[in-house]
C-alpha cells in the first residue's frame, strides 16, 4: 500500500544550497540526506519530472525545477528512461505532501532517498534561477549535515567542472542489446549508447527498426558487425570537446557512406566530425517549451532540450567537408542557437543529419517525431 505523507509527518531536517559564487540557500532535507556536488542547471519543464531525473544526459548535474509544485504524481515502474536517477541533486520548491496518481507506487521523496539523492526544497527556486540566467550554469553544493556555508563552499570549489569531462563512458550499457522492430523489419540501426533513453529505440521500432544499441566504447568493426542500414548516435552529459573516439568512429562511418541520425549529443559530435566546433553555453537549454524552427519545411516546433553545449556553425550558407556540404537545418527561435544539421553528398542527397533537441521527448511534446520518419527515408534513399 502506498504511504502519504501527511500534515502530521515529522519535520525534514534542514539543508543548503551554496553556489560557487558563494550564493546560499536555506531550506529542508528532500530526499536523501547527505552532501552532494554538481553543476547547477535549471528545468523548465512542468511535467516529466520522472523523465528527467532517468535521463543519463544529467549525470552530475544538480536540478533545479523552475515548476514550484513537484511530486504530485509520484513514481512508478512504466516511465523510467534508463536504469537510475542520474542527477546528482534535485531542488525543488514545494514537494508535494501527498501523490495523486492511480499509476504511482510510491512518492517522489521516497525515490530520491532510496537512490541515494541528496535534494532540498522550501527555497526561492525563483530567485536561484534568475541567479543562473544572469551569472550562468556553475558548481553547486547541498548538504544536509553542513550548517557553515563557508565551510560547503570551499567544497564546492574543490569539485570537478563539466568542460573537459568526457561522461558518455559512465553512463553507457556495459553490454550490446537488441530492440526488436514492431512487426515487419525494415531497417537495421546500430545505435551507440552515450547516454540513451529508452524512448529513442522503441519510437525506432516502431517503425520497423530493429536498433542494436551498443557501448559507448563501440569500434567501427562492431558496428558493421551488425549490417547496419544507418548509424545512430544518442543523447549524453559531458564536454563533446572531450570525446574523441566517438568522433573517428562517426568519420569512418560517414567514410563508407553509412547513413547518420543523430540526436542532442550525437547532434554534437556531428558537428566535430565535420570540422566545426562546440562552446558551452551560458545556462543551456532545458524543459519542455522551446520554440525551435525546421528550416528546411518553415515549420515552428515546440520541443525537448536538455543541453548545456552547442554546435558553433554559420547560420547561413554551408560549409565543405570531405563528405559533402553540411548546413544549419534547425536553429532556436529564442537565441539562434544551432539546433540540427544536415549533411548532403555531391548529388545533393540528404545522408546524414542530427537535430540538438529530443524528439524522442517521453513527456512532450511530440513536435519532432516526424525526424525518426526522415531517417527512415534517408537509408531508404528517399531523400
Amino acid at each position: 500500500m502506498l504511504q502519504h505523507a501527511n500534515d502530521a509527518s515529522p519535520e525534514p531536517p534542514g539543508a543548503i544550497l551554496v553556489l560557487e559564487d558563494g550564493r546560499t540557500f536555506r531550506g529542508e532535507a528532500f530526499g536523501a540526506e547527505g552532501e552532494t556536488f554538481g553543476e547547477a542547471v535549471f528545468s523548465t519543464g512542468m511535467t516529466g519530472y520522472q523523465e528527467t531525473l532517468t535521463d543519463p544526459s544529467y549525470h552530475r548535474q544538480v536540478v533545479v525545477m523552475t515548476a514550484p509544485h513537484v511530486g504530485n504524481t509520484g513514481v512508478n515502474d512504466e516511465d523510467p528512461e534508463s536504469r537510475r536517477i542520474w542527477v546528482a541533486g534535485y531542488v525543488v520548491r514545494d514537494p508535494a505532501r501527498r501523490v495523486s496518481s492511480w499509476r504511482a507506487t510510491r512518492s517522489l521523496d521516497d525515490e530520491l532517498r532510496d537512490q541515494g539523492v541528496v535534494g532540498i526544497s522550501g527555497i526561492d527556486t525563483r530567485a536561484l534561477t534568475r541567479h543562473l540566467r544572469e551569472r550562468g550554469a556553475m558548481r553547486v553544493g547541498i548538504s544536509t549535515t553542513e550548517s557553515d556555508p563557508a565551510a560547503l563552499l570551499e567544497r564546492v570549489r574543490g569539485s570537478a567542472v563539466m568542460a573537459g569531462a568526457e561522461l558518455a563512458s559512465e553512463v553507457s550499457t556495459p553490454e550490446a542489446y537488441v530492440v526488436p522492430a514492431v512487426g515487419e523489419r525494415r531497417f537495421t540501426v546500430a545505435a551507440l549508447d552515450l547516454g540513451i533513453k529508452a524512448m529513442t529505440p522503441a519510437l525506432m521500432a516502431q517503425r520497423g527498426i530493429e536498433v542494436h544499441v551498443l557501448p559507448a566504447t563501440a569500434s567501427l568493426d562492431d558496428v558493421l558487425a551488425v549490417q547496419p542500414d544507418g548509424l545512430f548516435f544518442s543523447n549524453g552529459p559531458g564536454d563533446p570537446a572531450a570525446t574523441v573516439g566517438q568522433v573517428g568512429l562517426l568519420q569512418q562511418a560517414l567514410e563508407r557512406g553509412l547513413p547518420y541520425f543523430g540526436i542532442c549529443f550525437g547532434n554534437q559530435l556531428f558537428g566535430r566530425a565535420l570540422g566545426l566546433g562546440t562552446y558551452k553555453l551560458k545556462y543551456g537549454h532545458r524543459g519542455i517549451n522551446q520554440p525551435v524552427m525546421d528550416r528546411t519545411t518553415g515549420k515552428v516546433e515546440v520541443t525537448a532540450h536538455n543541453h548545456g553545449f552547442a554546435v558553433d556553425a554559420p547560420l547561413d550558407g554551408a560549409t565543405s567537408t570531405p563528405w559533402g556540404e553540411v548546413t544549419v537545418s534547425h536553429v532556436c527561435l529564442n537565441d539562434d542557437v544551432v539546433e540540427g544539421l544536415e549533411l548532403r553528398d555531391d548529388a545533393g542527397r540528404l545522408t546524414a543529419f542530427s537535430v540538438q533537441y529530443h524528439p524522442e521527448a517521453a513527456a512532450g511534446p511530440h513536435d519532432a517525431a516526424y525526424l525518426f520518419d526522415r531517417f527512415c527515408d534517408v537509408m531508404g534513399g528517399d531523400l
